[in-house]
C-alpha cells in the first residue's frame, strides 16, 4: 500500500507492507508531497513539485533505494497524469501555459515525446501492454496510441460530458486473454451513468447502472466487476458492479466518507473512511488488521444535517454546534471551494478547533455543489457566485430563524473559490455578516482570467459562457472587486506570492480598492503556492483566522468597520500584514482540491 500521512508537520509518501506491518517514508521534501502511486511492479511514485504545482515524476522500489527518474530529459510542468505498464512502459502527462505534452518510455529511460495537445487534457490511463492511452480534453475523449496516433474520438459535449476512469487490468495469469476496456462515466440530464469502450464493441453505455448523483469508479484487482463510490447529500456509498451479469451490489460501510476504497486478494476490501465526528481510518471488510492512523480524538459538540427551502430545492447544510445549553450561537460558515465539490461528513481540524473554540460551524452544499445531481450542479440562476450567495443568505435566515445561531455574530471563512464567496458576500449583502476570512481567493475574475492557469480560463470561460471581452458584464457583475467599497465587515485575507491559480496581483489590486474605501482589513502573506503540504502554513492561518473570528464575533457590534480613508502620499496604513517563510499553502479547510478550491 502506497499512502501519504503526516511527517514533522508535512504531507508526505510513505509505504505500508502488509506482510511486516510496518510502514516505510519514501519522501522528505521541504514542502511536502501529496501525489503518489504505486505500478504493478512495486515501484513507488511520486511528484517533486515546487510552489507553483510545477515538476517531475520520480520512483523507487517499494522496499527501498535510490531515487530515480521516471523519464529521463524531461522538462518541469504541471502533473497531468501518469500511466505505468506492466511491463514498465512510463507514459507522462504534462502541462505549461500553451498546452499538455505527452512523452514515453521505459521506466527510469528517455522520453520520447509521443504528442502535444493545445490547452489542458489530462491522461487517464493505460492499457496494461501501454499499446493505448486515455486523454481527456474539454469536449472529447481520445484514445491514442504512445506515438499519437488516434484510435477514437469519444465526444463529450456540453450536458452530456464525457470522462474516462482508466483501462481494464491485465486478466490473471492463466485466465483467458480479453479485449482492453476503458471505463467511463456519462453525464445525463438526471443522473451519471457507468460506460465502456472497446475497440471491438466501440462506446456502450449501461443504463442499468445510472446513479442520481455523481459516481467515480475504478476496477477491481481482476478486472472482472467495478467499484463505484457515489457521492450523495455529503455522504460516500460503495457499490460493486459486474458488466458481465449486468448487477449492482451495495458494499455496506458505516455513514460518513470513503476516501479511498481498494480490493484485496481473497474477497477483502480495504477503504478509508471518516465522518464528522471521527478523523480518517483503514476499515477492512473482513476485519483485517490495519495501520493506525493517527487522531486527534473525536470532535466535540453535535453534528446534524438541515435543509433550507429554496428556489432549485432545498439547500443542505452540515451543522456542527458546540456542547453547551440549547442557545443560539456565533456561528462561522465554513465555504467550500471548487465550485464543482461539496461539503462532506468528514473530519475537518477547522471544524473541530472552531467547535472546541465555541462556534456553531455551518457548510452550506450551496448551487454548483456536487453530490446532489447535474440540475444542481449547473445551477447559477442568479449569475455566477451571487447565486451561491443567495444560498448562504438563505441558510444564515433559516438557522437564526430556528434559533440556532445568532444573527448578530455570524461570519465567513472560506478558500479559493470559497474565498471568492467569501469576498462577494461580504460586499453584496454587507449587512449580514460580521466577518470575514478569504484564504488564496478569487478577488477580481477579470484579472484572475488574464493571469490564472490554461485550465482554469477554462473553467471560467464555461461558468460564464465566454472569455471576460465575450461577456464582459458577467464578469463583472459576478467579481468581488466591484463591490470593494461596499464591504462593512472587518475582513482578514491570506494569501500567496507563488499562487497560480488564484494569482496574487489581481488580490493586491482587491487590497488596494479596500485601502482606498477605508475598510477595516489585515492581510497575511504566505511564500507558497496555491497548493502545498507543509502543515506550517496551515496551523499559521488556523491561528490567525480563528483568533480574528473570536475578536470579531465576540465583541459588542459597532458599525461602520471603517479606517480612515488614506491620503495621497499613502503615509496612513493601519493594516497588520505579515509574510510566513514556509513553502507550502494553508488552506484551513477541506483536504480535497478541486478545480480552484
Amino acid at each position: 500500500m502506497v499512502l501519504t500521512a503526516d511527517a514533522e508537520g508535512r504531507c508526505e509518501v510513505f509505504t505500508w507492507d502488509a506482510a511486516t506491518r510496518r510502514a516505510r517514508q519514501v519522501t522528505r521534501r521541504p514542502g511536502g508531497t501529496l501525489h503518489g502511486a504505486v505500478d504493478r511492479d512495486a515501484c513507488v511514485w511520486w511528484f517533486d513539485e515546487d510552489a507553483r504545482g510545477s515538476g517531475r515524476w520520480w520512483y523507487q522500489p517499494f522496499a527501498g533505494g535510490p531515487d530515480r527518474p521516471g523519464l529521463t530529459g524531461l522538462p518541469p510542468g504541471l502533473p497531468r497524469g501518469l500511466a505505468v505498464g506492466d511491463h514498465g512502459t512510463v507514459v507522462i502527462a504534462l502541462g505549461d501555459t500553451g498546452g499538455t505534452t505527452v512523452h514515453s518510455g521505459p521506466r527510469g529511460g528517455a522520453a520520447r515525446t509521443a504528442l502535444r495537445v493545445e490547452g489542458p487534457a489530462t491522461l487517464t490511463g493505460a492499457t496494461p501492454d501501454g499499446r493505448l492511452i486515455a486523454l481527456a480534453a474539454p469536449g472529447a475523449v481520445a484514445v491514442l496510441t504512445p506515438d499519437g496516433e488516434v484510435r477514437a474520438t469519444l465526444d463529450s459535449p456540453p450536458g452530456a460530458r464525457l470522462w474516462p476512469l482508466g483501462f481494464a487490468p491485465a486478466p490473471e495469469p492463466g485466465s483467458p486473454a480479453r479485449e482492453d476496456v476503458l471505463l467511463l462515466v456519462r453525464e445525463r440530464p438526471h443522473g451519471y451513468l457507468l460506460g465502456t469502450w472497446s475497440e471491438r464493441a466501440g462506446t456502450a453505455e449501461h443504463e442499468w447502472c445510472l446513479f442520481d448523483t455523481e459516481i467515480t469508479a475504478g476496477w477491481s484487482a481482476d478486472g472482472r466487476t467495478v467499484l463505484v463510490r457515489q457521492d450523495r447529500h455529503g455522504r460516500s456509498h460503495l457499490h460493486r458492479a459486474d458488466l458481465a451479469a449486468r448487477t449492482l451490489v451495495p458494499v455496506p460501510t458505516p455513514p460518513g466518507t470513503l476516501l479511498d476504497a481498494a480490493d484485496r486478494p481473497g474477497g477483502d476490501l480495504h477503504y478509508l473512511w471518516t465522518d464528522t465526528a471521527h478523523p480518517p481510518r483503514l476499515r477492512s471488510t473482513r476485519g483485517t488488521a490495519l495501520p493506525a492512523l493517527p487522531a486527534a480524538g473525536p470532535v466535540p459538540g453535535s453534528h446534524r444535517d438541515l435543509w433550507t427551502p429554496g428556489p432549485d430545492g432545498p439547500v443542505h447544510t452540515l451543522l456542527s454546534l458546540p456542547d453547551g445549553p440549547p442557545s443560539p450561537v456565533p456561528a462561522v460558515f465554513l465555504v467550500h471551494g471548487g465550485p464543482a465539490d461539496h461539503d462532506r461528513d468528514a473530519y475537518d481540524g477547522t471544524v473541530h478547533s472552531l467547535v472546541a473554540s465555541g462556534f456553531a460551524v455551518v457548510r452550506v452544499n450551496y448551487r454548483g455543489s456536487t453530490g446532489y445531481g447535474p440540475r444542481w450542479r449547473h445551477a447559477h440562476g442568479s449569475g455566477v457566485g451571487l447565486t451561491q450567495v443567495e444560498d448562504l443568505a438563505s441558510v444564515r435566515a433559516d438557522l437564526v430563524a430556528r434559533r440556532l445561531i445568532r444573527g448578530d455574530a455570524t461570519g465567513l471563512w472560506g478558500t479559493s473559490w470559497g474565498g471568492y464567496l467569501v469576498l462577494l458576500a461580504l460586499g453584496t449583502r454587507p449587512g449580514l455578516w460580521r466577518a470575514g476570512v478569504a484564504v488564496k481567493p478569487v478577488a477580481d475574475t477579470v484579472a484572475a482570467h488574464r493571469t490564472a492557469t490554461p485550465a482554469l480560463r477554462a473553467l471560467d470561460e464555461r461558468l460564464f459562457g465566454g472569455t471576460p471581452e465575450q461577456v464582459p458584464h458577467r464578469y463583472a457583475r459576478s467579481s468581488p472587486i466591484r463591490y470593494a467599497a461596499d464591504v462593512r465587515a472587518p475582513l482578514l485575507v491570506a494569501a500567496a506570492v507563488h499562487d497560480a491559480k488564484c494569482p496574487p496581483g489581481q488580490i493586491r489590486g482587491y487590497l488596494a480598492a479596500l485601502r482606498a474605501a477605508g475598510v477595516r482589513h489585515e492581510e497575511l502573506w504566505l511564500d507558497s503556492g496555491h497548493d502545498g503540504y507543509d502543515g506550517g502554513d496551515h496551523v499559521t492561518v488556523l491561528r490567525r483566522a480563528v483568533a480574528f473570528l473570536d475578536r470579531e464575533l465576540r465583541r459588542p457590534a459597532r458599525h461602520p468597520s471603517r479606517t480612515p480613508r488614506p491620503d495621497r502620499d499613502g503615509e496612513h496604513r493601519t493594516i497588520p500584514s505579515g509574510t510566513e517563510g514556509r513553502r507550502s499553502h494553508a488552506e484551513g479547510h477541506h483536504p480535497q482540491r478541486p478545480a480552484r478550491g
